[in-house]
């Protein structure tokens, strides 16, 4: 049992906030807290926001201090992680400090980035869904950082979505090309994030493509949830196609989970089947039937 803090990075109300979780129990964290003086009206969930002042304090009382994405590896480790869909906070935050260790100094193309992904047509196809391919990215590829070119087709991958198949990830590409050419990244930087995002349409990355294996396992991995979050998961979809009728949307759904089913491999990488393959196929046939 632990309890971890990551760096004060969180802007809010003058000063800094961190995080401090507990890999075991939400028990173990409302005692540390509690013994810590930490008000009640710091929990959040699965966490307590702490100021910066308090940081040092914390460390000396025992909390382990650890990165930001080591705290969250550590929290959707322990079952204890609420996911973002639940949460009622805007996902600006979390998803800003991601953005600043990719492509620090670029504000306007994550605040275009950050727009398109809250568009009010999306139910599924949201925020919360770019953030949690992040994270899974982050399963995937721990202890180390996911490549650059992954992270950033990650928050490309839908950036354009009007729900047509293909064409989403054909535009979503191009736009990728046209942004990051802006921004000055290296040609060969840029066509790569391209291939990456249009390979979404499909999910079928060539043999040894081990990039589009990561990125493409990240993106299904929903499919790999519990019962409820599949629940949800699938609700929201159907949310996301509300101007087609149900009879249409259930024969196009029923298409879309057998091709799913057919996939071989459905997940290319051990750790992605380790973590999601068997509740993915439970899932899958479950909503077929």
């Amino acid at each position: 049992m632990a309890i971890y803090l990551d760096p004060p990075l969180w802007p809010a109300h003058d000063t800094h906030f961190s995080h401090l979780v507990s890999d075991t129990s939400l028990a173990e964290l409302h005692a540390f807290a509690a013994a810590a003086g930490i008000p009640d009206r710091a929990f959040d969930g699965d966490h307590y926001d702490v100021p910066e002042r308090r940081f040092d304090d914390l460390v000396a009382a025992g909390a382990i201090p650890v990165e930001a994405r080591v705290l969250v590896r550590k929290l959707i480790a322990s079952g204890l992680r609420i996911p973002a869909r639940q949460r009622s906070k805007s996902l600006k935050l979390p998803l800003l400090n991601r953005w600043e260790s990719i492509m620090p100094g670029h504000d306007a193309l994550f605040l275009d980035l950050l727009d398109r992904w809250g568009e009010e047509h999306r139910k599924y196809h949201g925020r919360t869904h770019l953030l949690a391919v992040l994270e899974a990215l982050d399963l995937l590829t721990e202890p180390a950082d996911p490549p650059r070119t992954v992270l950033l087709a990650a928050w490309f991958h839908d950036a354009v979505y009007r729900g047509v198949a293909g064409q989403d990830e054909e535009e979503s590409a191009r736009l990728a090309e046209d942004r990051l050419a802006d921004a000055g990244l290296p040609p060969a930087d840029i066509e790569e994030v391209a291939r990456l995002v249009r390979l979404t349409s499909d999910h079928r990355p060539d043999p040894g493509d081990d990039d589009g294996a990561l990125l493409c396992d990240a993106d299904l991995s929903v499919l790999g949830g519990e019962p409820e979050p599949y629940a949800r998961y699938v609700a929201a979809v159907r949310e996301d196609y509300a101007h087609i009728g149900d009879a249409d949307f259930a024969a196009g759904r029923a298409a879309v989970v057998r091709q799913l089913l057919e996939l071989d491999p459905l997940f290319h990488s051990e750790r992605a089947r380790e973590l999601w393959l068997d509740a993915a196929r439970r899932n899958l046939q479950g909503e077929l039937a």
